[in-house]
C-alpha cells in the first residue's frame, strides 16, 4: 500500500512539473510575440516620420519664369513634398543687385555669365557650384499684324518704336545693343528705343502694340501668341553664345537643399522640360 501511494505522488508530481513547464513556454511566446508588435510599432513610426520642411529662395532671370512656375517647381515639390520653392523672377542686373543688398536667396540662375561672374568675384556666390545649364537665342519680334511688315532683322530700323531691355541691368538688353551695333543700326535707332526693365516688359510692350517692334529672347517670344519672330540675330553679330548659369548663393541657409535643387534642374527630366519652353540644355 505504501508502494501503491509512492507511485501515484510521483504521478501527481510529474503531471504538475509539467504543466508548469508548458505554461513557462506559452509566456516566453507571448514575450516574443510582445517584443515582435512592439519592434514593428517602432519601424512603422520610424518610416512614417516627415523630413523638416525647407524653404527655398530662387532668384532667377524673367525669361526662366513660365518654365519653373508651370512645370520645374510644382514636379520638384510632388517628389519631394517637404520642400517649398518660392521664386522672385527679374533682369539678372536687378536680382544682381538685391543680392549684394542682402536679398534671401539660397539659388541665382542668371540670363548671362556676366552677373553671376561679378557675384562670384564678390565671393557671394558658391564658385565651385556655378553651372552652365542653358542656351538661348535673341530673335526680332512684332505685334502679330505687323503694321511694318517686317521680313528681316535688318528691317527693324522701318519700326518706329523699337522695345528692348535697358543696357544697363537687362541682358536681353545688353545683347540687343551687341547685335544692333554689329549691323551699324544702334546709334541710328537710339532715339526710337523704349527701355524696359526685363524681357517681360518688352515682351508685353510688343503684344500690346504699344512698340512696332522688340528684341526678345526666343523663349519668350514662344510664350504667347501675341507677337511674332521675324527673324533671329544674325550669327556672327554676338561675340558668345547667350549661356544662363544657376549656381549657390553663400549665405544660403539651406545649401543641402539647394544643392539637390541644382542637381535636380541638371536632370534628363528637367532638360525635357526647358525644351518644351524653347531653351537648349548643355551637357554637364
Amino acid at each position: 500500500m505504501k508502494k501503491f501511494w509512492t507511485a501515484v505522488m510521483a504521478v501527481s508530481l510529474a503531471a504538475l512539473l509539467g504543466g508548469c513547464g508548458g505554461n513557462s513556454g506559452n509566456a516566453n511566446a507571448s514575450a516574443s510575440d510582445s517584443t515582435g508588435e512592439s519592434r514593428t510599432a517602432a519601424s512603422t513610426t520610424a518610416s512614417t516620420e516627415k523630413a523638416e520642411p525647407v524653404k527655398l529662395h530662387l532668384a532667377a532671370a524673367a525669361s526662366l519664369e513660365y518654365a519653373f512656375q508651370e512645370k520645374l517647381i510644382p514636379l520638384y515639390q510632388k517628389e519631394h513634398p517637404e520642400v517649398t520653392i518660392e521664386g522672385t523672377y527679374d533682369s539678372s542686373g536687378k536680382l544682381q543687385t538685391q543680392i549684394e543688398s542682402g536679398m534671401e536667396a539660397d539659388l541665382f540662375f542668371s540670363a548671362a555669365t556676366k552677373q553671376m561672374a561679378t557675384l562670384v568675384t564678390e565671393d557671394l556666390i558658391d564658385k565651385d557650384t556655378v553651372t552652365d545649364l542653358l542656351e538661348n537665342k535673341v530673335v526680332l519680334i512684332t505685334p502679330t499684324n505687323d503694321p511694318e511688315g517686317l521680313k528681316a532683322f535688318t528691317d527693324i530700323e522701318k519700326a518706329k518704336t523699337i522695345a528692348i531691355g535697358d543696357p544697363e541691368s537687362v541682358p536681353a538688353g545688353q545683347y540687343a545693343k551687341e547685335v544692333l551695333t554689329k549691323l551699324s543700326l544702334w546709334d541710328k535707332l537710339e532715339s526710337r528705343f523704349s527701355l524696359g526693365t526685363n524681357v517681360t516688359e518688352v515682351l508685353n510692350w510688343v503684344a500690346e502694340g504699344s512698340a512696332d517692334a522688340g528684341i526678345v529672347y526666343e523663349t519668350d517670344a514662344k510664350t504667347t501668341d501675341k507677337v511674332k519672330i521675324i527673324a533671329e540675330a544674325p550669327a556672327d553679330s554676338l561675340e558668345k553664345p547667350i549661356i544662363y548659369p544657376a549656381g549657390i548663393v553663400k549665405a544660403s541657409k539651406n545649401a543641402e537643399a539647394t544643392k539637390a535643387f541644382l542637381a535636380f534642374l541638371q536632370t534628363a527630366e528637367a532638360a525635357d522640360i526647358f525644351k518644351e519652353y524653347g531653351f537648349t540644355p548643355i551637357a554637364n
